[in-house]
């Protein structure tokens, strides 16, 4: 059996993409701000530096947040279904997704405010390449959600 049927089979995929989600946006954010772009960047004035910083330890506290709600929603789905029981897992796999596209969609909007771009002036031209990692990581997460939403125990006691 493969590691995708067996998480088919288990229930797991749509936690899985829920996960993946945050943890891939928490990450990345290290990895792609710690050079010469962002944090070592000469060019930034320190306030710019504070919110960079802030904006990737956000990214960590969501990613906490979705993990910790995606993760409790199949734990408290093997116990038998009650209505009251199936609405808190929903509810828990809702508020993991929400927790999870916070960060993407906080980041697909910053290219809405006045004077805003996707890279400096010396890193590129007037391009947005942000778009792809953040609307897939979004796109990931609803889908991880509707996955994991079809798995919520049916049966009601």
């Amino acid at each position: 059996m493969s590691t995708t049927s067996s998480l088919f089979s288990l229930g797991l995929a749509g936690p899985t993409l829920l996960s993946l989600s945050p943890i891939v946006v928490a990450t990345g954010a290290f990895v792609m701000d710690y050079n010469e772009t962002h944090v070592y960047n000469p060019n930034w004035p320190p306030h710019a530096r504070f919110h960079n910083g802030q904006t990737m330890s956000m990214g960590v506290v969501l990613a906490a947040g979705a993990l910790y709600y995606t993760w409790r929603a199949p734990l408290l789905n093997t116990t038998p279904a009650t209505a009251s029981s199936q609405a808190r897992v929903k509810d828990h796999l809702l508020g993991a997704a929400l927790w999870a596209t916070v960060y993407g969609f906080t980041g697909l909007t910053a290219i809405l405010y006045p004077g805003s771009k996707g890279v400096d002036p010396e890193f590129g031209e007037d391009t947005f390449p942000q778009k792809w990692v953040f609307g897939g990581a979004v796109v990931v997460a609803w889908v991880g959600y509707a996955l994991a939403l079809g798995n919520v125990k049916e049966k009601v006691l």
